[in-house]
């Protein structure tokens, strides 16, 4: 396509709390491309997870507008909206919070399926197969349920899941946080690999710049709900000009190899 694939633009969302109003997000602007990676970072508070809540409309803004494959995403309903929810997908930091954990992997990826008519129901179950083969699990974890598997193997459904209705752009908020550092690994390796081959566009939300360094091709650093530093991720790193860049940057633990290392 033409033009970004995702375009935000002054983007604002307020809380009330204890009767008082809270700016969680505060004017904040921002373009994906196609294929491209964009990390949302900061420390908690910073707004970067109810910015992907505004961007996925699990919650509406106060006020901004969002363009996603060149439509206003804020004025889709009903059908449409449901429909274009087949091209922009979600993996949650915590899988087993976000499935039934007593479904079984078979169900969790049949559902995607179903409902956006994806696959009949005759040639599911060879989808639902090639699904688990493409993020490195056996075709036989079909039949376990969500709450038998390891957090590893939950979390590569969950991209399953997420890729199941080809979409074009996938929100990861905190996708590998919850993760050992060697799980951790194997799925950075895997979301680049499904980029590479699918050309899927990230909105990568984390709180670690080692991990956002490894991944992001541009960084937006969050501070109370405002852009405090964007650009490209590694310049950003290496050299923050912000408060909050330095103080994530001193915190955060490297990852020796970097998307741009890889390439």
């Amino acid at each position: 396509m033409n033009g970004p694939l995702l375009s935000v633009e002054g983007l604002t969302k307020r809380f009330s709390r204890s009767g008082e109003t809270v700016t969680a997000v505060d004017d904040v602007s921002f373009r994906i491309q196609p294929g491209e990676t964009l990390a949302l970072a900061g420390p908690s508070g910073s707004g970067k997870s109810t910015v992907a809540r505004l961007v996925l409309r699990l919650i509406e803004p106060d006020a901004g507008t969002i363009a996603f494959e060149g439509n206003d995403w804020l004025a889709l309903r009903g059908s449409a909206l449901r429909a274009a929810r087949a091209r922009l997908q979600m993996v949650f930091q915590d899988p087993l919070a976000a499935f039934n954990p007593r479904a079984t992997v078979a169900r969790v990826l049949d559902d995607p399926l179903r409902i956006h008519a994806v696959a009949p129901r005759s040639k599911r179950p060879r989808r639902i197969a090639e699904l688990l083969e493409r993020v490195g699990l056996e075709a036989s974890l079909a039949g376990r349920a969500i709450h038998e598997i390891s957090g590893g193997q939950r979390q590569r459904v969950a991209i399953a899941r997420a890729i199941a209705t080809k979409p074009s752009l996938i929100v990861l908020d905190e996708a590998v946080s919850a993760l050992d550092v060697s799980v951790r690994a194997q799925i950075v390796e895997l979301l680049l690999d499904l980029q590479r081959e699918e050309k899927i566009a990230y909105l990568f939300i984390a709180h670690d710049l080692g991990l956002v360094r490894a991944v992001a091709h541009r960084v937006i650093l969050l501070d109370r709900g405002r852009i405090a530093e964007q650009g490209d991720a590694r310049k950003i790193i290496d050299s923050p000009q912000s408060a909050i860049g330095e103080a994530l940057v001193a915190a955060a633990p490297r990852l020796h190899r970097t998307r741009q290392d890889a390439s």
